[in-house]
């Protein structure tokens, strides 16, 4: 099996996602063993921020991390593990809450493909960025 990193570089949706883990340093992190639940904005997602959203942070790699490990939780969660839950804590620290009660969402994001498999942990594909706070 790939990890996380492999999975998504070697998928077309998530190239925006792959040259910002590249510009905020987490690509090291994200390749290494784990286990780590992530919730992986698509191209698509992305494309829904403001204008001008991406390009400021691409300038500011210690935000774009930031927004990026929220993205992310500590172990390896299925959604039939998170449909138990109510909320999981993100590597960033902040809050995610789950809702399994009517499809599968994760703050203000949809789950499209919930998951994919990886070695060193679990892909939930998702239509939005998800927003802290």
């Amino acid at each position: 099996m790939a990890t996380i990193v492999d999975i998504a570089v070697n998928n077309e949706a998530f190239q925006t996602l792959v040259q910002a883990v590249q510009v905020a340093d987490l690509v090291d992190t994200l390749a290494s063993e784990g286990p780590f639940t992530v919730f992986a904005p698509t191209d698509d997602a992305f494309a829904k921020l403001p204008e001008g959203t991406i390009q400021t942070l691409v300038h500011n790699p210690p935000q774009l991390a930031r927004i990026l490990t929220y993205h992310v939780v500590s172990g390896r969660y299925k959604q039939a593990d998170l449909a138990n839950l109510e909320m999981v804590n993100s590597v960033e620290s902040s809050p995610i809450t789950i809702d399994c009660s009517d499809g599968f969402e994760v703050k203000n994001a949809t789950v499209i493909t919930p998951d994919i498999e990886a070695d060193n942990g679990i892909i939930h594909v998702i239509d939005n960025v998800l927003l802290m706070g």
